[in-house]
């Protein structure tokens, strides 16, 4: 494998998956074993997936939240430009909290604050050639990464796993969590 994905373990990352869910089950009857399976799973990936990028984009000389900021300007198109409040709510951040860190990336060359010609009182974040560099570099290296992770699933498999996967983000995406945690507006 290219990256090692283990970092120091959670708590349930001591016991094995199946371990968990037996250990879960014996404390808690009603669990479904087979929903606890695949929830946990997606967790433990989650994290690990989380540790592998971070460890690729620290090579390259970026954080994870700045590989963020790239992402969001790359996937607006070109020419890669957005207002610091489209980049903070695309993000989930507050405008300070974007501010420090468009301030961290101009420093480092990855992108650009400008006033907007046709609007004096705008700003503009634009990607860098460097900026784009750093992205172009990190998809590359992140592509090897899943092609790794996956190699065991065939094309069939893939796609499958894909499709499921993509119908349980749409009912998440779409749905408000009760108090309780339930997705109850799906009924």
């Amino acid at each position: 494998m290219l990256f090692t994905m283990a970092e120091t373990p959670d708590a349930d990352d001591l016991l094995s998956l199946e371990e968990q869910i037996a250990a879960y089950q014996r404390e808690f009857q009603d669990l479904d074993p087979q929903v606890e399976q695949v929830v946990s799973a997606l967790s433990r990936l989650t994290r690990r997936m989380h540790v592998a990028y971070g460890r690729q984009s620290a090579r390259l000389g970026i954080s994870n939240s700045e590989w963020e900021v790239l992402k969001a300007l790359v996937l607006s198109g070109a020419p890669y430009r957005l207002g610091p409040g489209d980049l903070a709510k695309r993000l989930g951040l507050t405008p300070a909290a974007m501010t420090h860190r468009i301030d961290r990336m101009v420093n480092e060359g990855l992108v650009t604050r400008e006033r907007d010609a046709d609007n004096r009182v705008r700003v503009i974040v634009e990607l860098t050639p460097d900026g784009r560099e750093k992205w172009l570099e990190a998809m590359r290296q992140a592509t090897v990464f899943e092609a790794d992770l996956l190699q065991d699933l065939s094309s069939e498999e893939r796609g499958a796993l894909g499709a499921m996967l993509t119908r349980v983000l749409r009912r998440v995406e779409e749905a408000q969590p009760d108090a309780e945690g339930r997705l109850s507006n799906l009924d």
